[in-house]
């Protein structure tokens, strides 16, 4: 039996081990053709000199002052929503839970919006406001489900009532804003990793930074709630504070790329629905979760750039494509499956 159990585990480990390297070397892939593609061309044997500080002028200002930071967000952003939405649906054990339906992330875009259209607010204070709307939508969500034994489908049932009334509040907002206040909100409504300069991303990381203990703690704590309160009670976890923790952290991570490159959809939903499956063994899979984040965005973000030849579209405009077509697929290949 323990030698089954041995056996057991190094499969698994191996399965992890193998899924993780395919994962990265996608992000791999991605990066090289972000860095490389463009108006100015750049080949991988010039790029690599210029990594290196080997290219000329022009390569290495296109290469670290243009393509790299749009990179750097959407692999930050991809890797953010992907963990939010690993968090969250193993929380609420539904793998529809996404901070999209949940309405956290429409929480995040209405404060948003109302700072940038009302009180004319930009740069680190729109995160600020984007963290505010979320973490409201995030402490409506814990009372709604608290203390009731279907909790996660109160949750998702009240998240999407949230999400529709913020929404009406957003469109209310747009009509009544300037041409042009409205204009600029609506294109960081559907999200954008356009024009990134290094600070966004030096925040972004850095907020990503703070919350990775939070993010290692909640995998950690999750399968232990999952045995039920009273298991996990025994094993020195508390299934409430577990909650607290894992909404908190999925919110932070949600409302700081809203803050930056609009409401990205359907990130968080697909990412770990890619990344269970690829595991197996009913694996959570935050860390896998978040890669595949980081890789979908990635190359959502080239699909934007180049799929249209002479004429880019935000990344938003895709990833909301992908996930439509997502969603039609897995109710397609559910076969009455509860989902």
């Amino acid at each position: 039996m323990t030698s089954s159990v041995v056996e057991i585990r190094r499969r698994v480990a191996r399965r992890r081990v193998a899924v993780i390297a395919g994962v990265l070397f996608a992000v791999l892939v991605v990066a090289v053709l972000s860095l490389s593609l463009g108006d100015y061309a750049i080949s991988p044997a010039d790029l690599w000199r210029t990594l290196w500080g080997g290219g000329d002028r022009a390569q290495s200002y296109v290469v670290f002052q243009v393509r790299a930071p749009r990179l750097a967000m959407a692999l930050l952003t991809g890797l953010a929503l992907g963990a939010a939405g690993a968090l969250l649906q193993a929380l609420l054990r539904n793998s529809l839970a996404s901070p999209d339906l949940l309405g956290i992330s429409a929480g995040s875009g209405m404060t948003a919006v109302f700072a940038i259209l009302i009180l004319g607010i930009s740069g680190p204070l729109l995160a600020v406001a984007a963290f505010g709307g979320g973490i409201l939508v995030a402490a409506f969500l814990l009372l709604a489900g608290r203390h009731r034994a279907d909790g996660g489908y109160r949750l998702i049932l009240a998240g999407v009532g949230v999400a529709f009334l913020c929404i009406a509040v957003t469109n209310y907002l747009m009509v009544k804003a300037q041409v042009e206040l409205a204009q600029s909100a609506l294109i960081w409504l559907t999200g954008s990793l356009a024009s990134t300069p290094w600070w966004n991303v030096a925040t972004v990381a850095i907020v990503i930074s703070l919350t990775l203990p939070a993010v290692v703690a909640g995998a950690r704590w999750l399968p232990l709630t999952q045995m039920g309160a009273p298991t996990a009670a025994s094993l020195g976890v508390r299934a409430s504070t577990v909650r607290v923790v894992v909404v908190v952290t999925a919110v932070m991570l949600t409302a700081v790329t809203c803050a930056f490159v609009g409401p990205i959809a359907f990130i968080a939903l697909c990412a770990p629905a890619i990344a269970r499956p690829l595991l197996g063994h009913g694996a959570i899979g935050v860390g896998t979760s978040a890669a595949v984040g980081a890789a979908l965005l990635g190359a959502a973000d080239l699909i934007a750039q180049f799929a249209i030849p002479g004429y880019s579209v935000p990344v938003g405009v895709v990833t909301g494509a992908i996930g439509a077509v997502f969603l039609l697929w897995v109710l397609a290949t559910s076969k009455g499956r509860q989902l």
